[in-house]
């Protein structure tokens, strides 16, 4: 089958494109985090009329490769009272009049195992799906639909608060996967993918969603099979892009450059699932929706921003990717680097995923080149503790013995503008740690003059500041730390925790980053998704600096395995007057 064209030249995917008013679709998910806000199964409700909505004309239908008079004879022009008829048929539970087709390219590798087939199984199980969908799973692998099926039930779970149903649940889901085998650079073998998937649309109005769960190397070959053999002629088609976006600079514009001859801009969907996860999304509505945050958000009153993300495991066989890439590829760059960019930002005029996108990439464009010297990088060393033997990095039989990749890095930024003037953002990220942890920790400057410094009871106030700690994973949760007096007859202080732990305060179990993700695709939202010149200034900033330390072949300073990191670390922190927060004796 060849893909739907036009009288103008574009590539195939794009003239499946249509318009999305932003006054009828709004970002959902951001509120979730507020008890006042939407909980899932209101997000799911809404989700089911943004799915009719996105998947029909109704009127203002444009098409990127169609001027508006064109739009009377193409598939995508449905009359608008027709249109409105289709929408009120479906939200009262009338008979289905469009699907979305989900194909998971890479299917029977971990990640598709381990998160998008439970993702999308949590979804169904919360009523987030539409009624008509189909999942296919697509691989090299050979394999019956009935060999899929036993593959995934494996992994799928329900979620806690309503186990009741799950074994039933489970069965209507697994009845909806299918598999086809077949090669990714295959046009033939996705036209016989498009064939089966036209056989389950049934003739209704098709919405596809491809997500490349497979290596990099092979994106493009994919894409460009997808788009001239399997994409949706009346519908929009989707494509979810997993990391590494390239290796530096002039790969990431060459995948992205590639990508654009089959794909426009907003069918890509580049995902980070750190920015799917529920204490990423609740930064912004921390700060914008509380008086007490906003004002403080800045050089004034903040002394320094740490952003930690620390794994208790080596790369325990995953040795030949990783050394690639290496821990500031693989995490900084990308992870916190976008969790900064979040922070940092200026107020954004909407929620609007444009808006938000724009003022991430201000801050990006407005940060310092980094400096070899303000960056540490080390690699964990086998060690022997209570009798067990840990390996050490180049102990793993797919890493080259002389590897001088790091497999920890920490790094001081800095933002170059108004609101961020000399406060270190300081970043640490490393495997084999004694801990695995995620949080953002943000340092506030000591009170000036403060009285109490005097008759404190030993306490140093300037030491013991106020600290907000944003903890990402495990045991997602918030608090500030203050200063206080300890009840008593004498003038003690004390350092407490106000403390808000998800798992004390909502009831329901947080889903999973994926879960998000992919629902926010299936909808179009494209907030948590990074666009193509988030990618760019991400890329520019840190590709100088990897360029040199390869260059240098800089040798990483070693630590044991499931210690606190590199020494260097710790100097690094105290050249910017800064001191690791969670390091700390009650971190």
């Amino acid at each position: 089958m060849s893909s739907f064209s036009t009288s103008f030249s574009s590539p195939p995917f794009l003239s499946n494109h249509s318009y999305r008013d932003p006054s009828r679709v709004r970002s959902l998910s951001f509120l979730s985090a507020s008890p006042q806000g939407l909980n899932l199964d209101d997000l799911c409700v809404r989700s089911q009329r943004k799915l009719v909505q996105s998947s029909v004309a109704v009127g203002d239908v444009i098409t990127k490769s169609s001027p508006p008079a064109d739009k009377k004879d193409g598939p995508l022009s449905i009359p608008s009272q027709e249109a409105d008829k289709l929408l009120i048929e479906e939200s009262n539970g009338g008979e289905q009049k469009s699907t979305v087709s989900i194909t998971v390219v890479g299917a029977s590798g971990d990640l598709a195992k381990k998160k998008i087939f439970p993702a999308l199984f949590a979804l169904y199980y919360e009523g987030c799906l539409p009624q008509h969908f189909t999942i296919y799973g697509y691989a090299r692998s050979k394999m019956t639909d009935a060999e899929l099926r036993d593959m995934v039930s494996k992994t799928l779970t329900c979620r806690i608060d309503k186990r009741e149903n799950c074994g039933e649940k489970m069965e209507e889901f697994l009845k909806r996967c299918f598999y086809h085998t077949g090669q990714y650079d295959s046009q033939e073998h996705f036209v016989a993918l498009d064939k089966k998937l036209k056989e389950h649309e049934g003739g209704r109005l098709s919405n596809r969603l491809f997500y490349l769960s497979i290596p990099p190397n092979i994106f493009v070959d994919a894409v460009k099979c997808a788009s001239s053999s399997a994409s949706s002629v009346t519908g929009w088609t989707r494509v979810i892009v997993e990391k590494p976006f390239g290796r530096d600079s002039k790969t990431s514009s060459a995948l992205t450059k590639s990508l654009k001859q089959y794909l426009q801009e907003d069918q890509i969907f580049r995902i980070d699932h750190y920015l799917g996860k529920e204490l990423v999304e609740n930064l912004s509505v921390l700060r914008f929706s509380n008086l007490i945050f906003e004002p403080l958000w800045s050089r004034q009153y903040i002394q320094n921003v740490q952003f930690i993300f620390s794994e208790d495991f080596g790369t325990e066989g995953r040795g030949g990717y990783f050394d690639h890439y290496g821990i500031i590829r693989d995490i900084m760059q990308n992870h916190l680097l976008q969790i900064l960019a979040l922070f940092a930002m200026e107020t954004p005029v909407s929620l609007d995923a444009e808006d938000i996108r724009n003022e991430k990439v201000k801050v990006l464009r407005s940060m310092r080149p980094i400096q070899l010297e303000d960056v540490v990088i080390g690699q964990y060393k086998g060690t022997t503790k209570g009798g067990v033997t840990y390996p050490g990095y180049t102990d793993d039989k797919t890493v080259p013995k002389d590897s001088l990749t790091p497999t920890f890095a920490a790094a001081a930024l800095f933002i170059d503008n108004a609101r961020w003037d000399g406060v270190p953002f300081l970043m640490k990220a490393g495997k084999a740690l004694h801990t695995r942890s995620a949080e953002i920790r943000v340092q506030f400057r000591h009170v000036p003059g403060n009285l109490y410094n005097r008759n404190s009871g030993g306490t140093n106030l300037d030491r013991t500041t106020n600290e907000l700690v944003i903890r990402v994973q495990p045991d997602e949760g918030i608090y500030l730390k203050i200063n206080n007096k300890v009840p008593g007859l004498g003038m003690r202080l004390d350092q407490s925790n106000l403390n808000l732990l998800y798992s004390d305060r909502y009831s329901k179990e947080i889903p999973d980053a994926y879960e998000r993700l992919l629902l926010d695709a299936i909808e179009g939202e494209r907030r948590l998704f990074i666009r193509s010149d988030e990618l760019d200034a991400a890329w520019a900033l840190f590709t100088p600096l990897l360029k040199e330390i390869e260059e240098k072949k800089t040798i990483p300073e070693f630590y044991p395995y499931g210690s606190r990191g590199p020494v260097g670390a710790h100097y690094l922190a105290a050249k910017h007057n800064v001191q690791w927060g969670d390091l700390s004796l009650d971190q």
